[in-house]
């Protein structure tokens, strides 16, 4: 291991016992479904922000959701992390996690992990030092920011620098990051978690064409290990990494297939993308 990940001492830490591995139970993908959510159904006052809303989603798969501004994207997400109970409805990751009864921190112990849409990274700390906050600890020990990683946590961290293609900046403040650097640090943050899905939205706003290409590659290399729901309205974006799309529209789905598919179904036409 690169002495890079383990120099605590000049940052005044203290070696020793420190990053746990998260919880190994996981979720029961047995039948090949990562996330099910089956009427759900979410009012606000009298606004339903979902509505008789059932969705599948599989082990392993990269599914894209549109849908115009007050589809019901936002809140779809909300209901998978925990943020927004159903009204109505049930959500499960795999078999045996029951979102709608967990906590947001209880859902990312099992394997849920999103990524907002502003970048949410710590600007004054470098990289290496936002992804180390990122990484489970034990909570028996000392909270020290510094202490020694166990060896799953360094492969983590070797594994998520590579991934997000920021190793030779791993000692520059996150503040002094271009927009896409910090959302692939973003995501960087989120793969020390070792999540099973990852849910991203709007990952590729606001990014010059080059970081926009770069994160379709990084998406694409995420599938391979990894569920990825991704919620864009950058259609170039979302046919470059796209299998299955799903169209939401007042809280419903309005269609389902590929890009292809969707663009040419009438409904979608008249109430998203317009003619």
């Amino acid at each position: 291991m690169s002495d890079l990940f383990i120099d605590s001492a000049q940052h005044g830490g203290q070696l020793g016992e420190g990053y746990g591995r998260a919880k190994t139970e996981g979720a029961d993908f047995s039948h090949g479904i990562a996330l099910y959510l089956e009427k759900v159904s979410v009012w606000f006052d009298s606004f339903r922000a979902l509505n008789d809303l059932s969705l599948y989603i599989d082990e392993g798969e990269l599914r894209c959701i549109i849908g115009p501004n007050g589809a019901g994207k936002t809140t779809l997400m909300d209901v998978i992390t925990g943020k927004t109970r159903p009204t109505t409805g049930t959500a499960f990751f795999g078999q045996n996690y029951d979102l709608a009864k967990m906590s947001t921190e209880e859902i990312a112990e099992a394997g849920i992990g999103r990524k907002f849409q502003k970048p949410t990274v710590f600007e004054n700390f470098t990289v290496m030092e936002n992804l180390l906050l990122a990484a489970p600890r034990d909570k028996r020990v000392k909270k020290s920011l510094f202490s020694r990683l166990d060896p799953e946590a360094q492969l983590a961290l070797e594994e998520s620098l590579e991934q997000i293609r920021l190793k030779e900046f791993v000692k520059k403040p996150a503040g002094l990051l271009s927009h896409g650097q910090k959302q692939w640090l973003e995501i960087g943050m989120l793969l020390m978690q070792r999540p099973k899905l990852i849910l991203l939205d709007e990952p590729v706003a606001g990014m010059t064409d080059a970081e926009t290409e770069r994160t379709a590659e990084l998406c694409l290399e995420l599938k391979k290990n990894h569920t990825l729901v991704v919620v864009e309205h950058d259609m170039s974006f979302i046919d470059t990494i796209s299998e299955k799309v799903t169209v939401l529209a007042q809280g419903a789905i309005l269609a389902e297939g590929t890009l292809a598919e969707v663009q040419a179904n009438e409904d979608v036409i008249e109430k998203y993308l317009g003619r």
